[in-house]
């Protein structure tokens, strides 16, 4: 069952520091933290989070940063679970 599409304005609109991505309904934002540790442990708990959720981000991570795209692809573009999950996150970050 595909869930009803909100679109990337409406969820940025909904959160701080995410933005919507350029080439398709999706939003995005990128963490730092102090180290590779920290970044990685911040991915383990949104990778709990998000088998929970059923719901994957696609996400890209070097030393101390991690790039984070949402978009629920069976909706093609940004539904409430993409909110909820960026959400997640933003509590994950600290």
């Amino acid at each position: 069952m595909s869930r009803p599409r909100i679109g990337a304005a409406a969820a940025v609109a909904q959160l701080s520091g995410w933005s919507a991505a350029p080439d398709k309904d999706a939003i995005t934002k990128t963490f730092k933290f102090a180290d590779f540790n920290a970044a990685f442990g911040f991915m383990t708990r949104v990778a709990l989070m998000a088998d929970k959720l059923d719901h994957h981000p696609e996400w890209f991570n070097v030393y101390n940063r991690v790039e984070v795209l949402l978009t629920t692809h069976d909706a093609d573009g940004v539904t409430d679970l993409d909110v909820a999950l960026a959400r997640f996150m933003d509590g994950a970050a600290g």
